[in-house]
């Protein structure tokens, strides 16, 4: 997927000249990644590496604020979703391994659901599972798994229990499903979680209602399907 925190695309031919000569992020969308995948993420990630550069955080809001990339190759952001446990033991130490700044995008309150219940929670909160994720194991990572990330990668909310923004009708539902998760990632990686992303790829400025409770909460970047959109 390619994505620009722009929200007006360039025409067709110049959408296109914009990504020949690197002015466009790539985004390359991950979800479920298990040991038995090791070998093949391996292999996709070591490609990434080779032919794009790392982006972090900061680099995304030079990026937005200068609307120039910065480093000789074109920019690639691997994002992980739903807070798996295999996201932490697979997928990071594999960005790792090939100098890529992994992004992973993590449904809160996943990781507070016991152990016993998070098969069944998962199935009912479309987080796809797979042979290898048996029940009554650990499905999602923990908050120490949460901190630990952080430290070298980008760690932020995916609501929090993997929520489309038409969902949300109530106060109480932008409250648990917006505010909540940045608060309790905030508290436990004493950073400030930048961005966020809704079930299906929501963009801003499909609800008035979700946006202004994202700026409210202080959210600076929602990623959708088609784009990174900066929030304001």
């Amino acid at each position: 997927m390619n994505a620009t925190p722009q929200t007006r695309l360039p025409s067709f031919s110049g959408q296109e000249q914009a990504l020949r000569s690197g002015q466009y992020l790539r985004v390359v969308n991950y979800h479920n990644t298990p040991h038995a995948d090791t070998d093949k993420i391996r292999g996709e990630l070591k490609t990434l590496a080779e032919h794009f550069s790392a982006v972090t955080l900061e680099d995304l809001d030079q990026f937005r604020s200068t609307g120039r990339w910065h480093k000789s190759r074109p920019g690639v952001i691997p994002v992980f979703y739903e807070g798996y446990r295999n996201n932490a033991e697979v997928a990071a130490p594999l960005a790792e391994e090939v100098g890529l700044t992994a992004w992973f995008f993590i449904c809160t309150a996943f990781l507070d659901v016991p152990v016993a219940d998070q098969y069944d929670y998962a199935n009912a909160h479309n987080i796809d599972l797979v042979q290898e994720n048996a029940k009554g194991e650990r499905l999602a990572m923990t908050w120490d798994d949460v901190a630990e990330l952080s430290r070298r990668h980008v760690v932020t909310p995916h609501t929090a229990n993997h929520s489309e923004a038409a969902s949300l009708l109530t106060g109480a539902d932008l409250d648990r499903e917006i505010f909540e998760p940045k608060r309790r990632m905030d508290e436990v990686t004493g950073q400030d979680a930048a961005c966020t992303a809704f079930l299906w790829g929501t963009p801003y400025g499909a609800n008035p209602t979700v946006d202004a409770a994202l700026r409210d909460a202080g959210y600076r970047y929602q990623f959708g399907n088609t784009m990174i959109q900066h929030i304001e």
